[in-house]
């Protein structure tokens, strides 16, 4: 064994190589796992004890040898990107597709564009809030339903700690630290306890709009709100505005619009009324301006409360919240060209 293991050492060092493909065929030859010097270690196996010492000591210099040989070549010809085979670094890389926005961010920062070219900015306040802000300065009496567990994400060690249920919460800390006049649009993740269906998720995004200052109006809100529903769905779209009760808000109402789908005629979407709820909406309750050590009898102001996917989903004809949520290629693909 020693004679045959001489014999492939003076091979190896008579081996001249010229080019990546000799290297490539030494490698194969010698050092793969099925070359020549694997088999020399699978016939070592069988060696005598007295000679393992003598024999494993060549079979490992032969290794060497065979590994200096290919290092040297690699080294003098520059490395293994100097071949002719190797990737040019000069040609073009390979294109990748374009990414593009969510839907709902899309969504989301277009509500904003057309509130903030009539006068509204941007507040952001902490998702997870305390029951003030998000209930008790809001006028939400002890026993709301909103307060109860199945309905509001409360932090367990702390009960009055708790994942904020809308972004009214904000306009709160505006109030508080702001006098008017205050006009401001707060967009933000918000958070419920509700079962996730086609209509339904746990998690969800809102734009909310608060305006105080002297004199404001039922009818100022109903422009405004009048305004947006024409530039986010279309020059021909008609509002309605019908009764409701928010704690918040006295007078309260809920905002339809005319379906963009069939045009008002009634189709499923609409539910065959020609009509489509996007956001609820009142004049601030003078309690609320209190809470917030704002002077009620001076001042009066409006809000709004919309939830973004609820946009979108009007927008775009979508018939299933979770696709916001599921960060398939192929449903957010098709909203490359939307931004």
């Amino acid at each position: 064994m020693l004679v045959k293991i001489d014999q492939i050492i003076k091979e190896i060092q008579s081996l001249s190589l010229k080019s990546r493909d000799d290297a490539d065929s030494f490698r194969l030859r010698y050092l793969s796992k099925k070359g020549i010097i694997a088999d020399l270690f699978t016939e070592f196996k069988a060696v005598p004890p007295d000679q393992k010492k003598l024999l494993g000591q060549r079979i490992n210099e032969l290794k060497k040898i065979a590994q200096e040989k290919i290092d040297s070549y690699l080294t003098s010809a520059g490395g293994p990107s100097s071949d002719k085979h190797e990737m040019d670094l000069t040609r073009p890389g390979e294109p990748k597709p374009p990414g593009s926005r969510h839907p709902v961010s899309i969504v989301r920062k277009e509500i904003i564009d057309i509130f903030a070219r009539v006068g509204f900015v941007i507040s952001e306040g902490p998702e997870i809030e305390d029951d003030w802000h998000v209930f008790s300065a809001l006028n939400f009496p002890q026993d709301h339903p909103a307060r109860d567990m199945q309905d509001t994400f409360f932090i367990r060690r702390n009960p009055d700690i708790l994942l904020r249920t809308h972004t009214s919460s904000v306009q709160v800390r505006v109030m508080e630290k702001q006098q008017p006049p205050i006009r401001t649009i707060s967009p933000g993740r918000v958070f419920r306890n509700e079962a996730i269906s086609a209509r339904a998720h746990c998690i969800f995004h809102q734009v909310e709009g608060l305006y105080i200052d002297e004199n404001v109006s039922f009818a100022d809100l109903r422009q405004v709100l009048f305004y947006f529903s024409r530039e986010m769905f279309g020059m021909e779209t008609r509002i309605r505005l019908r009764p409701s009760f928010f704690p918040f808000t006295e007078p309260s109402a809920e905002l339809d619009i005319s379906c963009s789908i069939c045009g008002g005629k009634g189709c499923n979407v609409c539910k065959y009324t020609g009509w489509v709820e996007i956001m609820g909406c009142g004049m601030v309750d003078p309690n609320v301006l209190d809470n917030c050590n704002i002077d009620s009898d001076k001042y009066t102001g409006y809000a709004f409360g919309m939830g973004v996917e609820r946009i979108a989903m009007l927008k775009y004809q979508i018939n299933d919240l979770r696709l916001f949520f599921e960060n398939d290629r192929r449903f957010l693909d098709q909203f490359s060209a939307a931004y």
